[in-house]
């Protein structure tokens, strides 16, 4: 091999090597949205599963919740729908720079509610809110806390993240995106996964995990979350195609239906929601199984799936994507297999119907 090989050699290694590492962090406009939601009363944001931290938020912002921000927020939530993933969404299409809060990436990307708002002037206000209460000052004096516990994620999760899988299982490629762990202090229970474009650069693909501090026994690390949530944006955006939704309508309006009590307490109102997530838990399942996860941790994961979280045929989606997983001769990527999912979870209702 003469020199110039090498060196091809050597850098390729050393790029795949870095696009493995998956970067953990705190994200100021992270805790920006997640803490404006919270002042605005937004449940998914309000909890106290932080501790001091939990405390020191409320003790800080109580007095802004007249602010005419959050009055504003308030009122965008309730015309617009804006929660949960959507806060995230806007979370990670926002910079700040010299004390300004500023919309980067592509507005395109702001969905779901976002496009019917007047994005200058929600920007505009949201720098108010920032200013007003001084925020920058409060995540800088909490610093220390959130490096404590990133350290701590590093070494109890993130070391079982292995970015080159995602897309090689569901896109059939080597991995060209950056992974991006951001753990929301103020998000709870509530996690998601979200991603952005920036011109010039790696998509960027993130997982926000919430904190969560239990009293008796300290900070709660779950493993399957970073995986969970960095598939859904591979996953949720295959109902683009249009052959996909067709086939996939029926089975999801049903399932959505067998299930109706359970998705409407995850706040899982359509039909799309219950497919994605039928098919990111079940990849979680099958991640863990292949990475040589403990089988007693990939059992109770699968029968919390099915007897707690209300996804019941979560084992024959694992199945049907164990089958995928084994014949990837026959299937260039996850769009390819679209149809036999479909076709699995028609069976699965079938076989419900019979017995009702």
């Amino acid at each position: 091999m003469n020199k110039k090989s090498i060196l091809v050699t050597l850098l390729t290694l050393l790029t795949m090597s870095a696009m493995a590492q998956v970067k953990v962090e705190v994200s100021e406009t992270v805790e920006l949205m997640a803490i404006l939601s919270r002042t605005a009363g937004f449940e998914e944001f309000s909890g106290n599963h932080a501790g001091q931290y939990s405390q020191d938020t409320e003790a800080w912002f109580a007095s802004y919740k007249n602010h005419p921000t959050v009055a504003y927020y308030q009122d965008i939530r309730d015309k617009q729908g804006i929660a949960y993933e959507r806060v995230t969404n806007m979370a990670v299409h926002l910079d700040i720079e010299k004390g300004k809060v500023k919309l980067i990436g592509d507005r395109k990307e702001l969905t779901n509610g976002w496009q019917n708002v007047d994005l200058d002037d929600f920007v505009k206000r949201l720098n108010k809110f920032y200013t007003d209460t001084r925020f920058h000052e409060f995540f800088e004096q909490h610093q220390a806390f959130y490096n404590e516990y990133l350290k701590a994620y590093e070494a109890n999760v993130a070391v079982n993240i292995h970015p080159e899988w995602f897309s090689r299982f569901y896109n059939g490629t080597e991995p060209t995106e950056q992974f991006r762990i951001i753990i929301g202090f103020n998000y709870g229970n509530t996690n998601n996964g979200v991603s952005r474009q920036l011109a010039g650069q790696p998509r960027e693909l993130f997982a926000v995990c919430g904190y969560w501090l239990d009293p008796a026994t300290g900070p709660y690390y779950d493993l399957s979350l970073p995986i969970h949530e960095f598939s859904h944006p591979y996953v949720n955006p295959l109902l683009d195609n249009a052959s996909n939704t067709a086939a996939m309508q029926a089975p999801g309006q049903k399932l959505l239906q067998l299930a109706q009590a359970a998705m409407e307490k995850q706040h899982y109102p359509e039909w799309q929601i219950v497919i994605n997530e039928s098919i990111v838990r079940a990849a979680v399942v099958l991640y863990m199984h292949e990475h040589g996860f403990q089988q007693q941790m990939v059992l109770r994961i699968l029968a919390n799936e099915m007897m707690n979280e209300g996804f019941p045929w979560t084992l024959d989606v694992v199945s049907a994507l164990n089958y995928y997983s084994a014949h990837r001769d026959q299937y260039k990527n996850f769009n390819d297999f679209y149809p036999e999912v479909a076709r699995c979870l028609s069976k699965y209702i079938e076989g419900k119907q019979k017995t009702l």
